[in-house]
């Protein structure tokens, strides 16, 4: 007997839809969500793109949600492979047309006709997005299934009302001090510079920037926009952290993730699984650097109660 979920997870079958290209009226993005799992493409029950390079397929929830799993249905009746090497991403972020957004799963191989259910671990977003990333083919698939609950209106960016700090700020004699550490948490993702939108500190060792959230909160997932003018290669390597704790200015609490690398004015998010604190710090340890970002949002509630 396979897993119950909880009666709270419902599949999604609202949004907005598009695709790389169509083939025909049989061929329309919508389909692949109108609860029809008939795998026969000329039933018209089924998605399909052209032949082209890194097809996509997205849908759009029209909201935020936390997706739990994912299933998803191959074409039948012939072409069944096409589909192998596919990613399922999800994400809050248009850029690329979605497909930047974090992976849940990859698919190995579906067998013709079959579906397979993905478990993507409360991933949060409001776009999925299939995609069969640089090759040439057909994406073609006959019902995408999203379970999830939308999120919670409380659970919203929390770093908005937070107060913030940094090892240092940096002065550039043509803009003076642009780069306040409040600018990362002003709501503004404008990832140049010297439009007074980002953070930035000296050249420091082991530079750091905190904010405080006012009271202890328990942190869902964290995103974090590099700068886009230049330089953004500077914060690889930086760790999220996030505790109760002001002892080592807030660097010695637990760390939620670390960035391994993040393009030159891109976003990435971080799962925290719910950890629990009133600071977030972003570091990067141990050498000589400037640390900069453009901002950072943090999406979690309020614990019930503060901690001591």
């Amino acid at each position: 007997m396979g897993t119950r979920f909880a009666p709270s997870y419902a599949n999604l079958y609202v949004g907005a839809f598009e695709e790389s290209h169509d083939i025909g009226y049989l061929a329309l993005a919508a389909n692949a969500i109108d609860g029809n799992q008939d795998s026969k493409y000329y039933q018209g029950s089924c998605f399909h793109s052209n032949h082209e390079l890194s097809p996509w397929w997205r849908v759009d929830l029209l909201r935020s949600h936390k997706i739990k799993y994912i299933t998803i249905t191959n074409r039948g009746d012939c072409y069944g492979a096409r589909l192998d090497g596919a990613e399922i991403l999800i994400g809050n972020s248009l850029a690329n047309n979605g497909n930047d957004n974090p992976r849940c799963a990859r698919i190995t191989s579906i067998p013709t006709g079959a579906s397979e259910t993905f478990q993507c671990h409360d991933m949060v977003g409001q776009y999925v997005n299939v995609i069969i990333r640089g090759r040439q083919e057909h994406l073609h698939f006959c019902e995408l299934q999203v379970y999830g609950i939308p999120t919670s209106e409380a659970f919203g960016n929390v770093a908005l009302g937070g107060r913030a700090t940094q090892s240092s700020v940096y002065f550039e004699k043509d803009f003076g001090y642009l780069g306040l550490a409040a600018n990362g948490i002003n709501g503004n993702q404008d990832s140049v510079y010297n439009h007074g939108s980002c953070c930035h500190t000296h050249n420091d060792f082991s530079p750091w920037w905190r904010v405080d959230l006012l009271r202890s909160h328990k942190i869902h997932h964290i995103t974090i926009t590099n700068r886009g003018d230049c330089c953004g290669e500077r914060l690889n390597g930086a760790e999220i952290l996030i505790g109760n704790s002001l002892a080592n200015n807030g660097n010695s609490n637990p760390r939620c993730a670390q960035i391994t690398s993040l393009p030159t004015g891109a976003s990435e998010t971080f799962q925290c699984h719910d950890m629990v604190g009133q600071y977030v710090n972003v570091i990067i340890r141990g050498k000589q650097e400037f640390l900069h970002f453009c901002e950072i949002q943090i999406f979690g509630i309020p614990t019930s109660h503060d901690q001591c």
